[in-house]
């Protein structure tokens, strides 16, 4: 097969398109054809960084759909030949930027038809962070109020539509050319992060969840007494836990990405899919993720 491999740390140019051996499932696992893998922030951090994957060479990714090509030992959830999505192994070493993938069984659901491949396959880490934010760890309620920084970004567009599934009055930032496609996706108002401080203009916020690094003290002073701010970048992680909010790194979760297919199915939730790179052309991926302007998904094809 072939797949993305790196060998040091730094730049896009460390992602090289190579030849590898095929992986085989072991037992509970299943192996994975990949016809669409998700490109996220974590992606290049850890490219130049090594965090979470230590030492290249490495492989990065950890976002995919595709189509079950072998089953191991004791799998019973699927089937060869079933179309599934799913976020394995994160964040240990899975391997998504490649034609082939093995993982856990239980980190993946099945597919719903309503989704393109491409839309699936940039679904499981951005809408798992999104869900296990608001539902599992905020429990948003209906009529609390949630700002959304980024909100025409990865996280950010599915975190606006899960927020409103569970009636939530939403609040996003984007820059003015994106306000449109973020009132689309149903956001209550939208501030333009460009001109406007959100510590300046926002208030009475429940929860606010810190998409972009180093923006914690203005989430703070949008907060009504007993509001909480939830960081999803390490960056952020020590001073919002010292303000009494809370760090989250999502976690692969059968029960989460099926919840997102019920959302998929009810019409309540979409994958906007900016831009597809073939898998050979991951640095460029990387180099426009890296720009922090894509509007929702950026997806590598095998």
């Amino acid at each position: 097969m072939r797949k993305i491999l790196q060998r040091s740390l730094g730049g896009p140019e460390v992602l090289e398109y190579v030849e590898a051996d095929r992986p085989v499932p072991g037992p509970t696992e299943i192996l994975v054809e990949v016809r669409a893998a998700g490109v996220n922030p974590v992606d290049w951090k850890v490219r130049t960084s090594g965090s979470f994957l230590g030492t290249p060479p490495f492989t990065v990714g950890w976002e995919l759909a595709g189509v079950v090509a072998a089953v191991g030992a004791g799998v019973t959830r699927f089937e060869v030949g079933d179309a599934v999505f799913g976020m394995p192994k994160f964040p240990r070493e899975a391997a998504a930027y490649a034609e082939f993938v093995t993982g856990p069984a239980r980190h993946f659901a099945h597919q719903p038809p309503e989704l393109t491949a491409e839309e699936a396959g940039g679904l499981a880490l951005a809408g798992l962070t999104a869900w296990q934010v608001l539902v599992e760890t905020a429990d948003i309620q209906p009529g609390q109020r949630v700002l959304i920084p980024a909100a025409a970004g990865g996280v950010g567009h599915l975190a606006v539509q899960i927020a409103k599934a569970r009636g939530a009055y939403v609040i996003g930032t984007a820059s003015a050319p994106k306000h449109e496609f973020v009132r689309g996706l149903g956001a209550d108002e939208v501030i333009d992060h460009y001109t406007d401080d959100p510590g300046d203009v926002v208030r009475d916020i429940d929860l606010a969840i810190a998409t972009v690094a180093g923006q914690v003290p203005a989430l703070r002073r949008t907060l009504r007494p007993g509001g909480t701010i939830i960081a999803l970048n390490s960056a952020d992680a020590q001073e919002v836990v010292a303000a009494g909010g809370r760090f989250l790194l999502a976690e692969p979760d059968r029960a989460g990405l099926e919840a997102l297919v019920q959302l998929v199915q009810a019409g309540k939730l979409r994958v906007h899919v900016e831009r597809v790179f073939p898998l050979a052309e991951a640095a460029a991926a990387h180099r426009m993720s890296e720009t922090g302007r894509t509007t929702g998904k950026i997806v590598l094809r095998p």
